[in-house]
């Protein structure tokens, strides 16, 4: 189990350090690892929630927070966070998304990467009412499998050209945050074993340490690009690592 902690250690590091929480990523090693398939979503969306709490605070203390931008994705993601987490679901279709999941987020994040620190001044604007929709897809998609969904908003809000890195960045880490929630809620409403959680709470704490380190590096040492750039590598990784799983 060591050795796990170390890995979420890892995965919080630099998936907080580009505004992620890397639940997709602790969703994968909790299947490597054998554990108990109906608490995969607690823990993941559990360990999102303690990595993205520290970035959203220094973001929007940063005044990076663009709510204009954010709100009608939130509108469109939270309801169906709470039906896709609520929604049981057969642990091999689980293990056929979450490798869609991993590879898809792990290419936009490739493609996009350069964006990042892109300096821009004008940018797009999209319709109020596509947003939502484009929330509540991956509001759905997030509940069902156990993450916050950033993964996948971030890239798609770069490829669009919507707004600065910073408030892209910022509308991300809060995006996963109230997912996660709302996603946790749905998953309470199944028949959960809850005693089969207590072993794991280390996982948390690595995650707490990771997530502040993956911050710090953000914002004082490297470049976001080149984090990202690391972060997409791991997410490939994962994917093929789990591609073989399938196979």
């Amino acid at each position: 189990m060591s050795i796990l902690s170390i890995l979420f250690f890892i995965t919080a590091i630099l998936y907080s350090s580009v505004g992620f929480g890397g639940g997709s990523t602790y969703l994968a090693l909790l299947l490597i690892w054998g554990v108990p398939y109906t608490i995969f979503p607690i823990i993941a969306l559990t360990c999102n929630i303690i990595v993205v709490s520290g970035n959203c605070f220094n973001y929007i203390r940063a005044g990076n927070l663009n709510f204009k931008l954010l709100m009608p994705y939130l509108i469109g993601s939270i309801p169906l966070a709470f039906i896709g987490g609520s929604l049981p679901v057969d642990k091999k279709i689980f293990e056929i998304l979450l490798f869609f999941v991993l590879s898809v987020a792990g290419c936009l994040l490739l493609f996009n990467f350069k964006s990042y620190d892109d300096q821009k001044e004008s940018y797009k604007n999209i319709s109020y009412f596509m947003s939502i929709i484009i929330g509540g897809i991956l509001g759905f998609i997030s509940g069902i499998v156990g993450i916050g969904g950033g993964i996948f908003l971030s890239p798609i809000l770069f490829l669009l050209k919507v707004a600065k890195p910073k408030h892209i960045v910022t509308s991300a880490s809060l995006f996963i945050l109230i997912n996660s929630v709302f996603g946790i809620i749905g998953q309470l409403t199944k028949n959960l074993n809850f005693s089969d959680m207590y072993g794991y709470f280390y996982l948390l704490m690595a995650v707490l340490i990771g997530g502040q380190i993956g911050n710090y590096l953000n914002l004082k040492i490297f470049p976001t690009r080149l984090l990202a750039l690391i972060t997409s590598g791991l997410v490939l990784f994962v994917a093929i690592r789990m591609g073989f799983k399938l196979i």
